[in-house]
């Protein structure tokens, strides 16, 4: 790997069951589903490797989950607890690289081609990060050693759970996924997966054996499957202050039509997204929300102008697009923030009133709170206001 990039993924064993069993020892060994409850409307977010063995996994409708382990222990996520465990995990990827693209809280990639020789190179810097990780802040986590995105996520996932394995070449892929489903090649979904049997291709050799194949039925995407089947991945890891989007969303338990209600979620999404983008130091000039409604329709609406990180105009944007859209039943609301730069459009004029300045000196006081208590230490009125409402619709405490 002397002249190759060499890549360390990291994926943390059952992330939000593990957190949980760390806090409270009393639920080691028992099938833990975390996510909705069984008689709300929902899905798994993760659940134990005892639960695992019932068939429960990752986003599937918690009814079906129920169905399968009624004897499980069902939790809510306790998402604040989870942030804090990866920002913990984070801090000791940061110690060997600054190349580091967070794939989710639980999950990333390291390039480390420019420092493994400083740490004895990139199995011994995975074998730390486990090692840190299971001292500092009491969790497993499995490690994958590759030349590519590609083969150290799938090294990652060989020796599951608390694993570690390396794939160094694209020989070494190859030689490991010949025999496999397609599924386990980057960018092949369930779709795609039934497109290619059609074709009578169920397994990566079937892909080699029938190339032309593969790129009449599915293009340029075709010949990007070929390429990763054979090993082939250029990707680079981006740092997270790089990307390209940042978004959140929320899927109601039951459909809405309270458009009041749905508002209160967005300045509670938008206080969020700001706080994420101010600690980075960007502005987006892209607001879009996302509506799904009560039959699975998706839509988008986008409103482009002045960069800004605040939450007010944030929220007022998304606010602004909500009331053009049809009121009919909603089960998901999101925003997503894009198309950033470094600079502000806003510029402070002399009709600026002196309360817009305190405003800006106490979202800055606010932001420096945030960062080294926690963002839900410190909420400004309106804020706490929609969380009332919120809970108050959810039935919450």
């Amino acid at each position: 790997m002397n002249n190759k990039m060499q890549i360390v993924h990291v994926d943390l064993d059952a992330f939000f069951a593990a957190v949980e069993v760390r806090d409270n020892p009393e639920l080691a060994g028992k099938p833990l589903i975390i996510g909705a409850l069984p008689h709300e409307r929902g899905v798994v977010s993760t659940c134990s490797y005892e639960a695992r063995k019932y068939g429960v996994r990752s986003a599937m409708s918690i009814k079906e989950a129920y169905r399968r382990c009624p004897h499980g222990i069902y939790m809510h996520p306790s998402i604040g607890k989870y942030k804090e465990a990866s920002h913990e995990v984070h801090k000791i990827w940061a110690e060997f690289t600054d190349i580091c693209e967070y794939i989710s809280l639980d999950e990333g990639f390291l390039d480390v081609t420019g420092s493994a020789h400083l740490f004895g190179g990139a199995a011994a810097i995975g074998k730390e990060i486990k090692r840190k990780t299971l001292e500092k802040v009491g969790l497993t986590c499995s490690v994958g050693i590759g030349y590519s995105m590609m083969s150290a996520k799938l090294a990652s996932e060989e020796k599951k759970p608390d694993g570690f394995f390396e794939i160094l070449t694209p020989e070494a892929l190859r030689e490991l996924i010949i025999n496999r489903n397609v599924r386990i090649i980057y960018g092949v979904g369930a779709k795609t997966a039934e497109e290619l049997q059609r074709i009578g291709i169920t397994t990566v050799r079937q892909i080699f054996e029938n190339q032309q194949g593969v790129i009449s039925l599915l293009g340029n995407h075709g010949k990007q499957i070929i390429a990763l089947a054979q090993g082939i991945d250029n990707r680079k890891v981006t740092p997270y202050a790089e990307v390209k989007s940042i978004g959140t969303e929320q899927t109601f338990q039951e459909d809405t039509k309270d458009f009041d209600y749905l508002k209160d979620m967005l300045l509670l999404m938008a206080q969020k997204l700001s706080f994420d983008i101010r600690v980075r130091g960007i502005f987006a000039c892209t607001i879009t929300i996302k509506i799904t409604y009560h039959d699975m329709k998706t839509i988008t609406r986008s409103r482009s102008g002045e960069a800004t990180d605040r939450v007010q105009a944030i929220y007022e944007t998304s606010a602004a697009l909500l009331d053009k859209i049809d009121r009919r039943p909603i089960r998901l609301v999101g925003i997503t923030l894009s198309n950033f730069t470094e600079i502000p459009n806003m510029q402070m004029s002399l009709f600026d009133s002196e309360k817009d300045v305190q405003h800006d000196k106490l979202g800055d006081a606010l932001l420096n709170l945030q960062k080294k208590y926690g963002q839900g230490i410190v909420k400004p009125a309106s804020v706490l206001g929609a969380e009332k409402r919120v809970w108050a619709e959810d039935g919450s405490e």
